[in-house]
């Protein structure tokens, strides 16, 4: 196995274990972070979204598959069930991840998933109502990006 294939696999490791410091170990400090719901996240920033999500994650399991990766890059795929802690809601998050790297740390990660798709899992009628909706998406991504601020005030 290629070693940054092995950083992603431990990667993943550490997240099922919510091990949210082992996973940190896996990025640079510079790392950058995008998905549907966190689109621009930085270093400090991303450390803190992991350590947010591993330490509120309910009837939380994940299967990490397809991982490859070469000298420069990688990808993942990842299924996440978990419960949604604002609404108690289960979620089954299929996510498709590529990865780039830097000294053998991941300095580049993104997640892509169906946002719509997980607005109906995770925020019920609101998501199946206007899940698809660019307005209601951004809603959404306000409320997560508050929530890291929240969090990340409250550890200073």
């Amino acid at each position: 196995m290629h070693p940054n294939a092995q950083t992603i696999t431990s990667f993943y490791e550490c997240f099922g274990k919510r091990d949210a410091e082992g996973m940190i170990a896996c990025y640079d400090p510079q790392v950058e972070f995008s998905d549907p719901a966190f689109p621009a996240l930085r270093g400090e920033e991303v450390f803190a979204m992991w350590r947010m999500l591993t330490s509120r994650a309910k009837d939380f399991s994940l299967e990490a598959s397809g991982i490859e990766a070469d000298d420069a890059s990688g990808k993942a795929h990842w299924d996440a069930h978990y419960v949604f802690s604002k609404t108690g809601r289960k979620v089954l998050n299929r996510i498709d991840a590529t990865f780039t790297f830097r000294d053998g740390k991941i300095i580049r990660h993104r997640d892509a998933f169906d946002f719509a798709k997980w607005t109906r899992m995770a925020l019920g009628v609101p998501g199946y109502l206007l899940g698809w909706a660019p307005p209601f998406q951004a809603a959404v991504r306000r409320q997560a990006d508050a929530g890291l601020r929240e969090f990340m005030a409250k550890r200073v």
